[in-house]
């Protein structure tokens, strides 16, 4: 398992959500949940402009073995969205916090970064985790 960067908040769903300085949110999936997946081979990103409502569906990502609905860890608008991953979606396998991220969002409520999981608190759930 890799290491979890320590700027990283989490859902238990395995999306990471990382605070820029700026009240945006950038995030992705955890390199734990595209080890799971295995090779991804599509990657269905947000619009730009498109709510994000926390713990609800805004994306999916696919792979040879199933497809996986990602869910946005924080509610806000969608300001960017990593449209390379279009063309190259397993750069989320090779670099799943960094070059990996899939999209950035402006956050509407603050408050909610407080309900996410801190690294610890994720690999407890990672070593929980039956799957």
């Amino acid at each position: 398992m890799s290491e979890i960067p320590g700027d990283l908040k989490f859902l238990k769903s395995h999306e990471w959500a990382r605070v820029e300085g700026d009240g945006r949110v950038t995030i992705g999936i955890s390199d734990h949940a595209q080890g799971l997946l295995g090779d991804l081979v599509y990657v269905e990103l947000p619009e730009v402009g498109a709510q994000a409502k926390a713990g609800e569906q805004i994306a999916v990502v696919e792979s040879v073995k199933a497809a996986s609905d990602v869910y946005s860890p924080i509610s806000g608008t969608v300001v960017e969205v990593n449209s390379a991953l279009t063309d190259k979606p397993e750069t989320i396998n090779e670099d799943a916090y960094g070059d990996g991220w899939m999209f950035v969002v402006e956050l509407s409520n603050k408050e909610e970064i407080n309900d996410l999981l801190g690294p610890d608190d994720y690999a407890e759930v990672l070593e929980n985790d039956d799957h």
